[in-house]
This record gives structure tokens, sequence and C-alpha cells, in this order.
């Protein structure tokens, strides 16, 4: 007796190898809506979980059976009150603010009245200049009250000097630019948002002013974050990714429905952070209008070590060509990479893809027992080469010999996994003969985690320019975090301290150096004195 597939394709005179095509175009689909059902209903984390019959449901039974239902809280409706503005607050400098906005005046002190001389001044007046402070989640205006003084001879007339702004001329203070560039960087609310909140703060100032402080004030610290860069390219092991974000216009051509004219159109154009972590925790935001291998290949220039990095075919490319050109860069692909795309072929290989998991899970106990006993360099590659490599080297035996099985289909996610796998063999065994080469990327993908999270907040860059300055303090906000600094403190003490250090030691001003260096002397605010 015929099969039913078979009765099928002899009614309908279907060929053979126009079903096979079509049923693995079908399949090709059907894993596709699984991937998107999985990235709006599945779980995230990427922890191996082991199914355990004997273990209880959590939500197998009802927890709240019984008890009584918690009574509801009447919630006001909300009024929204509007506050009159009070021109009156217009002072001589030009600062708006209402009556509500907190002060702090502070008195400048005058040497004239305290020494030898004092008897020959009189104070005949007073005179006020205006900073704009803030305060983690307030403002406050710093009202500088110097002495007028006479002189009783010569009848000069003087004050002391205002003590020095780091964007002269401006109303901004320290403490503001360091917050405004924090609020941006760290916790990703977009410029617009904090001008929205200083007007409800009562303070007046635009937009475009902020954007000009927040720009003059990464012009100060552009240098250091150069210098957190060519400190990463001078060590021996570089971890590298790249992550998008769109930034500035392009001009494009958009058909109007008559289909008779077109009318140009501008959309943001794809751009990318290419961010650099290196062995001393420090981590650096390049930023490339493109995904290309130029900018890569310009960022590694002079860089000789291990690179770490993903399945991307041009970090090979790059590599190659910087190696003929006399660089020595040695090549090490990332484990958790590849166990992602055994993870994905578990719904259609269980039995295979629980293998390749299981596997690789012993690779991560391994590094965990190294990390915990603290081994040095030269244990550790011995350990490495005892326990793992007998492990990995009976995983990719097992991938050749899965890879002949003439019944996986090209498109199959375990013939992805396996070809992925194979394909990068040697660079996925070069972490074990580097001690201070990482299994994984995962500690720079922790690290470039800020430009997902800004891309979900101001969703993208202005300009060209707005993205390589967003690059710029990334990267020292988050080499802040890496180290236990707060970028606050950070960026208070080394926007008043970048204009007399030398240039040449600016290295000193990076955060790694800056927590031995000045940490316990930081240069603060007046807001803070």
């Amino acid at each position: 007796m015929k099969s039913a597939s078979t009765s099928i394709q002899n009614s309908t005179h279907i060929p053979i190898e126009e079903y096979e095509k079509v049923r693995a175009q079908m399949a090709a689909l059907q894993q596709q809506v699984d991937w998107f059902k999985r990235q709006l209903f599945g779980r995230k984390s990427e922890k191996h979980i082991i199914d355990n019959p004997d273990q209880a449901n959590l939500f197998g039974q009802a927890q709240d059976e019984g008890l009584p239902s918690a009574p509801k809280k009447a919630v006001k409706g909300y009024a929204r009150s509007v506050k009159q503005k009070d021109e009156n607050n217009v002072n001589d400098t030009g600062l708006r603010f209402t009556d509500d906005v907190p002060t702090k005046v502070i008195d400048v002190p005058c040497p004239e009245l305290e020494g030898e001389d004092a008897d020959n001044y009189e104070v005949i007046g007073v005179k006020e200049s205006h900073r704009l402070a803030q305060l983690p989640g307030s403002y406050q205006i710093l009202i500088y009250r110097k002495n007028v003084l006479k002189h009783k001879d010569s009848g000069d007339i003087q004050s002391p000097k205002t003590p020095l702004n780091v964007l002269e001329g401006t109303y901004a203070d320290v403490s503001l630019l360091a917050g405004l560039m924090v609020d941006k960087a760290v916790y990703h609310l977009p410029l617009h948002r904090q001008h929205l909140r200083m007007l409800q703060s009562g303070v007046t100032l635009s937009r475009a002013t902020l954007i000009n402080y927040v720009s003059q004030g990464i012009d100060l610290l552009t240098p250091i974050a150069t210098a957190v860069l060519s400190n990463i390219l001078t060590g021996g092991n570089i971890s590298m990714d790249e992550t998008p974000m769109k930034a500035g216009r392009q001009s494009s051509t958009r058909r109007s429905r008559s289909r008779t004219s077109s009318q140009p159109s501008k959309t943001m154009k794809q751009t990318y952070f290419w961010p650099m972590y290196g062995e001393q925790d420090e981590v650096a935001f390049t930023w490339s209008s493109s995904r290309g291998k130029q900018h890569a290949m310009e960022q590694l220039a002079g860089f000789n070590g291990t690179l770490l990095s993903d399945g991307y075919a041009v970090y090979s490319q790059v590599i190659d060509t910087l190696n003929h050109q006399g660089q020595t860069i040695t090549h090490a692909a990332c484990w958790a990479h590849t166990r992602r795309y055994f993870e994905k072929a578990l719904d259609y290989h269980p039995k295979e893809a629980q293998y390749a998991l299981a596997e690789i899970q012993k690779l991560y106990k391994i590094e965990a027992h190294i990390r915990k006993q603290a081994l040095n360099a030269e244990d550790t590659v011995q350990y490495r080469l005892k326990h793992s490599e007998p492990i990995i080297t009976a995983l990719f035996k097992w991938i050749y010999e899965q890879r002949q099985r003439p019944e996986l289909l090209p498109k199959d996610p375990l013939t992805k996994a396996l070809a992925y796998a194979y394909e990068r063999h040697h660079e996925l065994k070069t972490y074990l003969t580097h001690a201070q080469v990482s299994i994984d990327t995962n500690h720079l993908e922790r690290a470039l985690r800020v430009i997902p999270m800004g891309r979900k907040n101001h969703l993208f860059c202005w300009s060209e320019l707005g993205a390589k300055q967003l690059g710029v303090l990334h990267t020292l906000t988050v080499t802040c975090k890496l180290h236990n600094i707060n970028p606050y403190h950070y960026l208070v003490d080394v926007l008043q301290r970048v204009s007399q250090h030398p240039a040449k030691d600016v290295i000193d001003l990076t955060p790694r150096r800056w927590k031995v260096l000045f940490a316990d002397k930081r240069l603060r605010s007046d807001i803070e004195k």
C-alpha cells in the first residue's frame, strides 16, 4: 500500500524535488515564527536550564487561595497647576528663575579687608553674579556676592574676582555640566527631557543652550577618551564588537502615491559604535558611519596581541590584512555566540543540541573554577590544557560526524550551529593557550549595553558629531562603572582639572589612573562646599 504523501504527490503531479523545496521553505518560515515568538514571549536569559522532574512547580498551585483580597485604595485625579512666570526675577546677568528655585549665597573673600591696609578700604556696595548649578535631582542658583571696595585715598573702586568657571561667559556651573552628561550617558535621559525637567523646576534656558553646554564640555573630555583608547591598544588583549545606532540624516527619493512625481525625503542613517575592551578594564566607544572593515583596520593599526570577537567575518579579514602588513594579531572566537546557535536548535533537535550545550557548559564550569582559585597565568594555561582541551577535541569530532548526516538541510538550525562552530575551530581554541583571554565576549556585551539602552530612550543621534560625542561620554562613564567610580564625582573633578593639567600627562586623567591619583582629593563644585 502506498503512503498518503506518495498518493498526494501522484494525484497532484508534484515533482519530488519541488516538494522537498517547498517543505524546506515551510520549515524555514516556521523557524522565523518561533524566533519572533521567543523575542516577544520567551525568556531572554542564556542560563543553561536542566529539567528536574522531582522539583515542584512554583506556580503549580494557587498560593493566595483563602486569603482576603487587599482593599482598593482610592486614587485622586491629577490636577494640573499652572504657575505664572515672575518676570521680576530677571537679574542683571540675564538668568531667569522663579522664587521656588533654591539659592545658595557664597561670600567671596576680600584679601584687602584682611590685610594691613584694611583700614584704607570701605565697603560701598555689593555686586552679585549668578551660576546655575545642579545637585542630583534638583537645581540651585549659586549667587556669588562680592564686596565692592573703594580706596579712601585714591578713590579707586574694585571688587574680588569671581572664581574661575569651566565654561567662562556661561551660566553653567561645573555641577550642571556633569549632571547633564551623567543624565544623558548613564541614565539615558535625552536633553529635551532634561530641558522639560528644568522648565518644571522654574529655570528657563533654551534647548540649544543645553546642547552647547554639553558639546563644549565634551570637547574638553575628548583628549581623555583618546588616551583611554590608546592605552587599550597598548595592551596585549582586546575584545571588540559593533552595535548599531542611527545618526545623521541622508537624503532619499520617495515616490508619491500618484507615481507621477517624486519628492526628496530625509531618513536617519544607520551607523555603528565599535566598543573595544582592554585588559585593564577600560572601554573605548569609537564611531563609524558603516559596518565595513575600514574602520576596524584604522582602529587596530599598530596593535599586536589577541583580538577576541564574535563570528562577524570582517574581523578575520581585518586580522589577515594587518598580519600581512607586519602586525601580529591572533584571533580568538567567542564561545557564548557558538552556544547560542545550538540553543536555537533545541526545539528541532533536542538530543543533539542538548549534548552540545552540556559540553559547552563543562567548559564554563572549568573557567569558574579557575576564577575561584585565582590561578596565575601559567597555571591557568596548564589547567585549561588538561581539562578543557579534551572536551573541545571530542566536541569538534562529534561536530564533524554530525555534519556528515545527509538528512540535515542547509537552513536547519542544527546545520547552522554545526557550521558556525566548525568554521571557527581554531579561533575557539585560542583561549586555551592565552591565559588573559576570556572564553567569551560577555564582559564586553555587558559594557556596551548602554548603547541599546540609549536607543530605547533617545532613539537616534541627530548628527554624526553628536554620535561621536556620545561615544566620548560612554568611554568615560562606562570605564568609571568598571572601576567603581561615581561618574558625577569624576566629571566634576576632571572638567575643572583638565585646563591646569599637563597635556603630556593626560593619561593620568583617565578613570583608571584618576582613581589612584585624585579620587581622595577630588575637586568639588561650590554647591558641594
